[in-house]
């Protein structure tokens, strides 16, 4: 099989002291919202870039996806193909198995990476980025103090991915509806930060929360 089951045991927390979960639609501000944690001094792991680093050229997680999709899911580089997969695991019939798939290759490896970086933290407070946290939020081996969901209207999201991220219409609600609902999103969360609200509204919301979770760190 191509898949890699993700049979991992939960970590709890040794040098972290305040373990935050974070996460929220495409396109919906969470970047924003993390970029104002780490200003605040929080420890990120981003796991967009850890996803990007287990599939560098030469690394485990590339070679185990050519094998698994085959020499198109390469560049003529040797680099992952990116537009290749969005095409293949995020439309199509088969789009939900194959997106399977990679998750099973790639998951394992960005957990690894995210252990490590935990290890290395200093800070009391910890902020775990992850997109889709409430598709894998049984698998992840963390437990969390708190999870964050930043949220907007599904076509305000639409809209921001028009403009800025050069999508189409329906390619955009393609990205959104292959991903967990707001329902989902907000049945695992404890806080919910509202990305339409004016940028100070929204700066203090999260400075608050911060300063919470600095208290309870104490």
């Amino acid at each position: 099989m191509c898949m890699s089951s993700v049979h991992v045991k939960r970590i709890r927390m040794a040098v972290v002291v305040i373990r935050i979960g974070l996460t929220g639609g495409i396109a919906a501000g969470k970047s924003t919202v993390s970029a104002r944690l780490r200003e605040l001094g929080a420890v990120l792991v981003d796991y967009d870039l850890l996803a990007r680093r287990v599939v560098e050229p030469g690394s485990v997680g590339l070679q185990r996806i050519a094998k698994c999709f085959g020499s198109d899911a390469l560049t003529d580089r040797g680099e992952l193909n990116r537009a290749w997969m969005s095409e293949h695991v995020f439309s199509g019939s088969d789009a939900e198995r194959k997106r399977k798939m990679l998750d099973g290759i790639e998951h394992p490896l960005i957990y690894e990476l995210a252990v490590q970086l935990e290890h290395e933290a200093v800070e009391a407070v910890v902020v775990h980025d992850i997109p889709l946290l409430a598709e894998v939020i049984d698998s992840i081996p963390f437990e969390f103090d708190h999870i964050v969901t930043v949220e907007a209207p599904e076509q305000v999201r639409v809209s921001r991915m028009m403009a800025t991220r050069g999508m189409s219409e329906s390619q955009a609600w393609n990205r959104v509806n292959h991903q967990s609902s707001a329902e989902q999103r907000l049945a695992i969360a404890d806080e919910i930060i509202d990305s339409t609200q004016p940028l100070e509204q929204m700066f203090d919301h999260i400075d608050m929360l911060m300063k919470q979770w600095r208290t309870e760190a104490r």
